[in-house]
């Protein structure tokens, strides 16, 4: 297994944010983590990243245990982070560079990422002259350009409009197929869980509720034959004593 969840707990004072989670994850396996405001999954998130360590249990990368942050996961936040006196370039160089790796190495690995992402014309533009579509493009290449392992991705798209959002899920996806990491994305949205993944991750009440195995071939698309009902089933487990469920 790339990673093993194993009997996690994580509290803040009296409040319970996650109890006895479970999760194995194969290399190269597409996660996606759905469910409410508050159900922990950006915590599980933070875990896995090293940001958090757990109050009981322990989570292993590679059979080792994970103490803190590490380059070989890497993290792509809803807002993109990027630095705003930095150019693209150099946004997305800083982490080899941070490395060790030596600039003129760091820079072509940067142009490499950046043409990955279709940007490579905006190099040196700065963040305040992208779109919201860009800017995360940008964020997505500068976490790759760190050769991460694990691509951890918390809502990444939560803050798009519809037709972008669209736009960057195939674009993740073909991302994904051209490298092949393992990653790991939090959403609240059912049908990018069921667009993007090979299994979907559903918590409530800050536990793992049920693991669906999507089993539709890519590229999916709403017309896909099973789409529909993968919906549907991960929507009836939500609402079953939840109240509203996630667009």
């Amino acid at each position: 297994m790339k990673l093993t969840v194993d009997r996690v707990g994580k509290s803040y004072g009296d409040r319970i944010v996650l109890k006895d989670v479970n999760l194995t994850v194969n290399e190269h396996e597409f996660i996606c983590i759905l469910g409410h405001s508050g159900c922990g999954k950006s915590t599980l998130l933070n875990m896995v990243a090293g940001y958090l360590l757990p109050d009981e249990g322990e989570i292993r990368v590679d059979g080792q245990p994970v103490r803190g942050p590490s380059k070989a996961r890497g993290m792509v936040f809803q807002d993109h982070a990027l630095f705003p006196w930095y150019t693209v370039l150099q946004n997305v160089a800083f982490g080899p560079e941070v490395q060790g790796v030596p600039k003129r190495k760091a820079r072509e690995t940067a142009e490499r990422f950046l043409r990955l992402v279709g940007l490579e014309a905006y190099a040196s533009h700065y963040p305040a002259e992208l779109s919201g579509g860009m800017k995360q493009r940008v964020g997505i290449a500068r976490a790759l350009a760190s050769s991460p392992d694990i691509l951890l991705m918390d809502e990444p798209f939560g803050a798009l409009d519809i037709l972008t959002r669209d736009m960057m899920q195939r674009e993740l996806r073909r991302i994904y197929e051209k490298l092949r990491p393992t990653i790991l994305f939090v959403t609240h949205s059912i049908s990018e869980a069921v667009y993007l993944a090979d299994r979907v991750v559903v918590m409530k009440h800050g536990a793992v509720a049920e693991v669906f195995e999507i089993g539709i071939a890519h590229p999916r698309s709403y017309e896909s034959p099973g789409f529909g009902e993968a919906m549907a089933r991960i929507e009836r487990l939500l609402m079953d004593g939840a109240g509203e469920v996630p667009a």
